[in-house]
């Protein structure tokens, strides 16, 4: 995290060690133009800036395949954010709101999820648009879209035929 950050009025923060029971590995490194986290836009566009995905070895042969996509989801680590609010103020406003229903990137485990349009590959190397991370952020894993394997959604009430 990039020293202390200021808490805004109304959010809660809480005294609590986060435990370790997980472990991640780190499968590759993302390229933005944004060196710092105000600099990231609030929601990232398909029609952004093209950004790079580096998988290292030995997950790069896992890139195979992924140019039959048009679009990809990304995981990645939000390495800057913080971790200890429970409740957050968007946007300095009057009131705060549980951090679980926001898009914050900060959370007890800060995992950032976007939706990416592939550019192209290059070896180990993807160019997509679509981020909104910093650079250098670290990569955790990559997805071909869920929409593309999902069932079409019925309406509620509706039969299954």
């Amino acid at each position: 995290m990039e020293g202390p950050q200021k808490i805004r009025p109304h959010e809660v923060a809480i005294d609590h060690e986060l435990p370790v029971d997980a472990t991640l590995a780190f499968i590759g490194r993302i390229e933005t133009p944004w060196p710092r986290r105000e600099d990231c836009p609030r929601q990232g566009s398909l029609d952004g800036p093209d950004c790079t995905i580096t998988v290292f070895a030995p997950w790069d042969a896992g890139l195979n395949g992924t140019e039959a996509y048009e679009a990809l989801e990304v995981l990645y680590w939000l390495h800057l954010s913080r971790r200890d609010l429970v409740m957050q103020n968007p946007h300095h406003g009057p009131s705060a709101r549980g951090t679980f229903s926001l898009r914050s990137p900060v959370r007890p485990n800060p995992i950032g999820l976007s939706q990416v349009r592939l550019v192209g590959r290059d070896g180990n190397r993807l160019v997509v648009r679509g981020l909104e991370c910093v650079n250098g952020t670290p990569l955790i894993d990559i997805k071909p879209d869920r929409c593309l394997f999902s069932p079409p959604i019925r309406p509620m009430g509706a039969k299954a035929s």
